[in-house]
């Protein structure tokens, strides 16, 4: 792999963290929630579940799946009714006010365990990536070279970026804290979180064989 090759993918895979999805949107709901340093659980699920994406669309289980109308469906479905049912949990969440108001928002604060997976389950089930990866992966691999220590370049450039990216997100959320210290306001963040993890998720329902983004 050439530098140059390199360099386009890091844009790329700047690019395509930037971009909203439900990774953002879960890194913002619980930097928002429980604050920077508790959401990096959360983020180092996200890229576990990356790396699992890559690790498909790598080895070309990716490409089997998206010719699969029936695999492609059952993976699609259970990505939309997992973040469907964040978005609906979060909305019923419990608003509790006074100090700790700031840090509530999705009820008592879930085990490190609950909020790696949960990062894990949201990426690993998004249709959206698996087809992103599979379309846009091969551009930057080499046939010439051994496909191994590309993988593993490729991968770890794009978890570093998204880590970045991610935890760019839980603090531009967790500095609004300050904001949300009483019942309404908690209660208001809830709604607003989990009504946009229902409609990502009820997109997904959309997603076709084939298509970009």
């Amino acid at each position: 792999m050439s530098f140059a090759t390199w360099i386009a993918f890091v844009i790329a895979g700047t690019v395509i963290a930037i971009s909203p999805g439900s990774g953002a949107v879960l890194s913002m709901s619980h930097g928002l929630a429980y604050g920077v340093r508790k959401a990096s659980a959360t983020v180092l699920g996200l890229q576990l579940g990356l790396i699992l994406v890559l690790a498909i669309a790598g080895a070309g289980v990716g490409s089997l799946l998206l010719a699969s109308e029936t695999a492609f469906t059952v993976v699609k479905v259970i990505g939309a009714l997992y973040l469907i049912y964040l978005g609906v949990s979060q909305w019923r969440s419990k608003a509790e006010s006074g100090p700790m108001a700031s840090s509530a928002g999705l009820a008592a604060h879930p085990s490190v365990k609950k909020r790696v997976l949960t990062g894990f389950l949201t990426n690993a089930t998004n249709p959206k990536g698996i087809i992103f990866m599979v379309a846009v992966l091969p551009q930057f691999i080499s046939k010439d070279a051994p496909l191994l220590p590309q993988l593993l370049i490729l991968g770890v450039t794009m978890v570093t970026i998204d880590s970045l990216v991610m935890h760019g997100y839980a603090a531009l959320a967790a500095s609004m804290q300050r904001l949300f210290r009483d019942a309404r306001a908690v209660r208001i963040q809830n709604r607003f979180f989990g009504a946009v993890l229902v409609v990502v998720g009820s997109m997904l329902f959309f997603v076709k064989r084939g298509a970009q983004g």
